[in-house]
């Protein structure tokens, strides 16, 4: 018979904290992040995110939404008190939006974005969607177009006090990678834009 899973169990968490670091954490320019409503039904506590980046100032290249849950009594199928729900999305070319590959590759964004900002986490778990359309009669003459939507979610693993701002840093990298936006090297600095009151400032 199997052992019974065991959850990764914290010392009590004030929420507030964790809130509180999610709305302190500075964003590169070019993302414009806002708060808000958040599921009241699958934890007992929770903060929701929305994203878009917006490299050139003209478009919008990437959009996503995080959520961040919270249940002081554990949940067997996080393995663990927290959990993370992404969403990210962003037009993709036609030609890559064909390559058989693109899931596979998507799926590793999330993977590469998580390990790059030294996230430790368990039970991660997601889909990867690449839509196609072209439009027809008199949407004839617009253009082909396609979307890559990476779904996922994972289990923070904290060996202290939450620290929620590592896997923030990785949203942020997974919203640049699925736009095509380089991340900046670990070595750069930028000024960056705060969460504050709802709205980026």
């Amino acid at each position: 018979m199997s052992s019974p899973r065991v959850l990764l169990s914290l010392p009590k968490v004030d929420f507030g904290q964790v809130r509180q670091q999610v709305r302190a954490f500075v964003w590169r320019p070019q993302v414009h992040v806002v708060e808000v409503g958040s599921p009241t039904k699958i934890a007992p506590y929770a903060l929701a995110i929305e994203a878009e980046l917006d490299p050139d100032g003209d478009r919008e290249a990437a959009s996503g939404r995080l959520i961040v849950l919270h249940d002081p009594a554990g949940n067997d199928a996080w393995e663990g008190e927290f959990r993370c729900v992404s969403l990210a999305q962003a037009d993709v070319d036609l030609a890559m939006a064909t390559d058989p590959c693109l899931n596979e590759v998507g799926w590793s964004w999330l993977t590469d974005a998580l390990n790059r900002a030294g996230c430790d986490y368990v039970a991660e778990s997601g889909t990867v969607t690449t839509i196609t359309g072209r439009g027809f009669g008199g949407l004839a003459a617009q253009p082909a177009r396609a979307e890559i939507e990476i779904r996922s979610s994972w289990t923070p693993v904290f060996t202290g006090a939450p620290d929620i701002r590592p896997h923030l840093e990785a949203w942020q990298h997974l919203l640049c990678l699925v736009a095509g936006v380089a991340p900046l090297p670990d070595e750069v600095a930028e000024l960056r834009r705060r969460l504050d009151d709802g709205r980026p400032s």
